[in-house]
């Protein structure tokens, strides 16, 4: 019985809070003469908090045409935007910066959800050794972490060197699929001192860049290091399930001025790897069997920073001078 009135309870407020908001905008419309989506866009500065205040707005909406918006065909984003200016009854002769504001919106918000499309069908395709393409791409992953070391045979347990469980690397990419080698070759491929970097202090973390004074310091005496190229797909785990759930759209908002691609999560992933390393050595685990714990501390940090709606994770690959301020 408890249980049925806090359910009527809430279901209350619900319809409640929902009746008492479409009669707040109403008023709010007549004592301003704008709709919610002009007053968000002449009030709010451009990125994640305009974009997602928007796609609120478009998702909350009781109009058919509002609703479906945020799931249009980029081609048909400029028609939609007619739509609603029609709909809307804004002339866009007097408001011309407001469509424009509206189309930037869109095409974040919706090249966010094609985003997670591409990204997801990578993650379910499987490593196939028998595809040409998959193999070149795990060889020139080999050739850019270990450019001076060749590599002996396709199956060999030199891939141990770069942080693989076995002598063939194939079976680690079931869990996340041909994204996990993506990004992997993608950060081995831009930035390579980096990523080699990385690897060498992963193999040998007490000679990372972290000065003597800074070991003492820090008490990490035991300086346990961790198999990179695991760490990268299970780092590619993460990146993927922010995704998801919709915690980067703050960042891919503010970073990207219209859609966010392939290479904006790929990019991130290579900030995840740079953030998480830095963060073992600084937690100094006791073993590698402390690495879910650390991770997940280090997930708990970035959703954290992501809460923020002017939080950027990669500030050098910001473009928000690119963004449109009306």
């Amino acid at each position: 019985m408890k249980h049925f009135l806090r359910m009527l309870i809430q279901v209350c407020l619900y319809f409640y809070c929902k009746f008492l908001w479409r009669c707040l905008k109403f008023v709010m419309r007549k004592l301003t003469g704008r709709c919610e989506l002009q007053r968000i866009c002449y009030n709010t500065k451009p990125g994640a908090s305009r974009t997602m205040k928007i796609e609120t707005s478009l998702r909350d909406s009781k109009s058919k045409l509002l609703q479906t918006s945020v799931s249009v065909h980029p081609d048909a984003i400029e028609k939609t935007i007619e739509d609603i200016m029609e709909l809307k009854k804004i002339n866009p002769d007097i408001n011309p910066q407001l469509g424009i504001s509206l189309q930037a919106c869109l095409l974040q918000i919706v090249g966010y959800r094609n985003l997670i499309a591409d990204v997801e069908k990578l993650r379910r395709e499987p490593y196939d050794s028998d595809n040409p393409q998959h193999e070149e791409m795990l060889l020139k992953l080999w050739k850019f972490l270990k450019p001076n070391t060749p590599l002996e045979s396709r199956i060999s347990k030199q891939w141990c060197e770069i942080g693989f469980q076995g002598d063939d690397p194939k079976t680690d990419f079931r869990g996340m699929g041909l994204l996990g080698l993506y990004n992997l070759q993608y950060f081995a491929e831009r930035d390579a001192a980096a990523a080699q970097q990385v690897l060498s202090d992963s193999l040998h973390p007490k000679c990372s860049k972290f000065s003597k004074a800074e070991w003492e310091k820090k008490r990490m005496d035991k300086a346990i290091g961790y198999s990179f190229a695991i760490v990268g797909i299970n780092i590619t785990d993460l990146a993927y399930n922010l995704l998801v759930s919709g915690a980067l759209k703050t960042h891919f908002y503010n970073i990207a001025p219209e859609a966010p691609t392939l290479s904006h999560f790929q990019q991130t992933f290579c900030y995840l790897m740079h953030e998480f390393h830095k963060f073992w050595i600084e937690e100094d685990p006791m073993d590698i069997m402390e690495f879910n714990r650390v991770r997940e501390k280090f997930r708990k940090r970035i959703i954290k920073q992501l809460q923020n709606p002017d939080m950027a994770l990669c500030p050098h690959f910001a473009a928000s001078e690119g963004l449109i301020n009306i």
